[in-house]
């Protein structure tokens, strides 16, 4: 019997969930919460083989608890569940452990047997995720202008990121001017929104 942890915001989903996966003869929810924040303590109580996550949770997301669990609880493998196909959060979904990466409108059938494949030992990317993660552009940002566009992300202002990075505060002008050009952006919010989006602030998770 495959043991299975459900992590889903959204009640109506979650309780689909639960009942669809409890109709498969091999597999059994033992447990279910709507917060991130609580994945990993439910699962060091309750050792299931398989957590399976939504992306947006309150508290801790979902590949945020997917990294935790793999440093806490090892034996539990993670599968991630997501309503929007960006190619970055897959990246940081690998980078983060998970093993499986789905469609929340992926078919019960098609969730139940990457469960399997998860728990055997394997890994379950939805085909259509994958082959835009491998389609997806490269960055164009050196790692300097991502370690300056992370702690603008973080709420820094020029003054703090200089002193951090030990450059001077016209250097660190220069660097959120040259990123915004970059990124074609219309002002350094957007840039760190185009770069989330495509998962280029999140390499090495």
């Amino acid at each position: 019997m495959i043991n299975i942890l459900i992590a889903e915001d959204m009640v109506m989903l979650r309780k689909a969930l639960v009942s669809l996966l409890s109709l498969e003869h091999d597999l059994d929810v033992v447990g279910e919460t709507a917060r991130g924040d609580e994945i990993l303590p439910l699962a060091l109580e309750l050792r299931p083989h398989v957590a399976v996550l939504d992306i947006e949770l309150p508290g801790v997301d979902g590949i945020t608890a997917s990294r935790h669990l793999h440093e806490e609880l090892p034996s539990c493998r993670t599968l991630i569940l997501t309503s929007v196909g960006q190619p970055g959060n897959l990246r940081r979904a690998l980078a983060a452990h998970a093993v499986g990466y789905m469609m929340k409108d992926s078919d019960p059938d098609m969730l139940a047997n990457a469960i399997r494949c998860v728990a055997g030992g394997g890994r379950s990317i939805d085909p259509k995720l994958a082959l835009a993660a491998l389609e997806a552009e490269v960055s164009p940002l050196t790692p300097r202008d991502i370690e300056v566009l992370r702690l603008t992300a973080e709420g820094e202002d020029v003054g703090r990121i200089a002193a951090r990075l030990f450059l001077a505060s016209g250097t660190v002008r220069n660097y959120l001017t040259n990123i915004v050009t970059k990124l074609n952006a219309r002002n350094r919010l957007d840039a760190v929104r185009i770069a989330k989006e495509a998962g280029w602030l999140y390499d090495g998770v």
